[in-house]
């Protein structure tokens, strides 16, 4: 886990962050490119993940870019682009594999979810039509739905106003799912009316750049961390375009403010990091390091240097993206 000596632990790196292959920093493509940002739920098993990034590997004309796991949230970010039709390939693979393993039944972890493959946030890159964007949705929520897991599209990608928020989505998580889709305005957007036995549901969606940000702090005690995103998200009154948890981290002894920053340019790091800090000084509870999950645009950290908040932050994660993060509301948190 970047930041305080802890860095967040991935399969087959010792406990370091795992770029992929990669291109070197800030290379280019040869065309428009889509980026992909799936959150598995499984981070506990260093021999299957290698599988599920072996799986988006494999697929011709991607890249992927970067990936982690936590074992506490028992959860896996990767990041990968292409063009957009390599990229729904890439997905659909992974997905093949996840479901060929993961089974929610047997699983739990501190992250809210509703799905074996939970989240599938797609993101335009450089030159990407919003509408090849939204094909890829659409194409990959269509795939998941034949093998009959229930579909939610989100974001940009929702078909009501009432389904644009992914924490709407998965409240309830998959232990309440069966009775969430009993109900009517619940009915699932692709496949089945009822979630998959063993998979749950997925949420598939478009969504501009967003910032995971998460603050470790030097206590087991859930209790602060709780209170800090309590106090500093948007719902609760704190900051706008903030969503964030109060995550307990048994494994190493410490807690974490876990966050997305959905609108960057609005609510930028640095504040959201003094306010973390404030907060945490009012507790009596010493900051253990930052860190950033997945890719970082390259707009989000202009000027910042991430030594001050003792965060790791490899070039590779880096992207230039289109957009300020002032686009419509979103993130994973």
């Amino acid at each position: 886990m970047p930041g305080g000596g802890h860095r967040r632990w991935d399969a087959g790196t010792g406990g370091r962050r795992r770029p992929g292959r990669s291109l070197g920093p800030r290379a280019a493509l040869s065309s428009a490119w889509l980026l992909c940002e799936p959150n598995v739920s499984e981070g506990r098993n260093p021999r299957r993940m290698a599988r599920f990034a072996a799986a988006v590997e494999g697929i011709h004309g991607v890249e992927l870019l970067h990936r982690s796991a936590d074992p506490d949230h028992h959860r896996m970010v990767l990041a990968y682009r292409g063009t957009p039709a390599a990229v729904v390939h890439a997905t659909t693979a992974l997905a093949a594999a996840v479901y060929a393993e993961v089974d929610l039944r047997r699983h739990r972890g501190r992250h809210p979810r509703i799905g074996a493959l939970d989240v599938v946030p797609f993101v335009r890159g450089p030159g990407c039509p919003e509408v090849d964007a939204l094909d890829a949705s659409r194409s990959f929520g269509e795939w998941a739905a034949r093998r009959g897991v229930p579909v939610f599209f989100y974001e940009r990608a929702a078909t009501m106003p009432e389904r644009t928020s992914l924490p709407r989505i998965r409240s309830g998580q998959f232990e309440g799912l069966a009775a969430k889709l009993s109900s009517p305005e619940w009915r699932p957007d692709l496949g089945p009316p009822a979630p998959h036995p063993s998979l749950g549901a997925v949420a598939v969606g478009v969504r501009e750049p967003l910032v995971r940000f998460n603050v470790n702090l030097e206590t087991a005690d859930p209790g602060p961390a709780r209170r800090i995103a309590a106090a500093i998200r948007e719902s609760g009154g704190g900051l706008r375009h903030v969503r964030a948890l109060g995550i307990p981290l048994r494994r190493r002894g410490m807690t974490q403010v876990s966050m997305n920053l959905t609108r960057y340019a609005a609510t930028g790091i640095e504040p959201v990091y003094e306010r973390v800090a404030e907060r945490a000084r009012a507790e009596g509870v010493a900051l253990a390091g930052c860190e950033f999950i997945g890719p970082v645009p390259a707009g989000a950290i202009r000027g910042l240097d991430p030594a001050r908040l003792d965060a790791d932050l490899a070039p590779e994660q880096i992207l230039d993206l289109p957009g300020t993060g002032d686009g419509e509301e979103g993130g994973e948190a």
